[in-house]
């Protein structure tokens, strides 16, 4: 009985990106090994080397010496935080997959939680922060700020403070793997916007670990601009609304110009800053059309999502399948 139990155990596999965090990844590996030792589940531990500079990768090779359930994928560069979380879920074969960072902010504890949910049929669970200790007033300003204008501009509702921690099981990776390989992309998006059955869970961001935060906010601000643009057409719009507005306001100075005493109004300083509106409001359109043309670009070019230079641990026959295009 014990050894039919045994057997039917699911699997778990747990993706963490990595960019250069070799002074958290001892502690989170500690810690994440404790937590999924106590699951009533089997587990992969996938770390995506991104292209780091430090020492992660002789870290993450230590790992994966000692322990056959850690198992390595290193990009040829660094590709970026989502494609990273992209690959892990290309090389998962379990039954449910989660993504999370490795400096800790995100508790492994959770994966308790998550294992749970699956049990009970969910099949997306979006970790949803009820606080962010490393956030400073302006960036929990900002991060409210986009949310609202995203579930503003676009058809599709995003979760408030959803994060980069999120699961989903093996139905849903499947598509994910699939049917979701824009190369310009919003990855917590698409988990919300995919439907099937979903849950939110909570959790309280720790302290780094060690580190500091690899987005910037030049980073930041090209990661919410491609993710509205990604999500609404909203934007292109703009020039419907800019023209009508124009128009009333020509409309508004001509009569104006027809029923003042004065007749025309002195002129210069009126024609000026009228100029400058409308170059200023075709300037900003032009833009917008621009961004939009420039994903189109991106998409045309259809290079790889990533390239993968070396794997560890990972099965023969699932070598190779996503390794240079994905």
């Amino acid at each position: 009985m014990n050894q039919e139990t045994e057997n039917q155990r699911k699997l778990l596999s747990v993706v963490v990106s990595v960019y250069n965090e070799e002074q958290a990844l001892k502690a989170f590996y500690q810690k994440a090994k404790a937590v999924l030792e106590g699951l009533s589940w089997d587990y992969e531990l996938i770390f995506v080397n991104d292209g780091s500079v430090d020492g992660s990768e002789g870290i993450l090779e230590e790992f994966a010496r000692n322990d056959k359930q850690v198992k390595i994928i290193s990009f040829s560069r660094n590709f970026g935080h989502e494609a990273a979380m992209i690959a892990g879920m290309d090389y998962s074969q379990g039954d449910g997959v989660v993504c999370m960072d490795a400096d800790l902010q995100h508790p492994p504890e959770c994966l308790e939680e998550i294992t749970a949910a699956f049990e009970a049929g969910d099949q997306v669970i979006n970790m949803v922060r009820t606080r962010n200790q490393d956030a400073g007033m302006v960036k929990n300003i900002t991060s409210r700020g986009f949310y609202w204008l995203i579930n503003t501009i676009s058809d599709v509702h995003f979760e408030p403070n959803a994060s980069d921690f999120f699961a989903v099981d093996r139905k849903v990776a499947q598509v994910m793997k699939n049917s979701y390989r824009e190369k310009v992309r919003f990855l917590r998006g698409y988990v919300q916007n995919v439907g099937f059955r979903k849950k939110n869970l909570y959790y309280e961001a720790r302290p780094r670990v060690a580190g500091h935060s690899k987005y910037s906010i030049r980073k930041l601000m090209a990661f919410s601009v491609n993710t509205i643009l990604c999500f609404s057409n909203m934007p292109l719009k703009l020039g419907i609304y800019a023209g009508m507005f124009s128009a009333l306001l020509g409309l508004a100075v001509m009569i104006y110009t027809l029923f003042t005493r004065e007749g025309a109004p002195s002129g210069y300083a009126t024609i000026v800053v009228l100029i400058c509106f409308m170059f200023a409001m075709l300037f900003v359109i032009v833009g917008i059309i621009g961004e939009y043309i420039a994903i189109l670009f991106t998409e045309l070019k259809d290079r790889p999502v990533y390239i993968v230079a070396e794997t560890i641990n990972i099965p023969e026959e699932n070598r190779g399948k996503s390794s240079e295009k994905a």
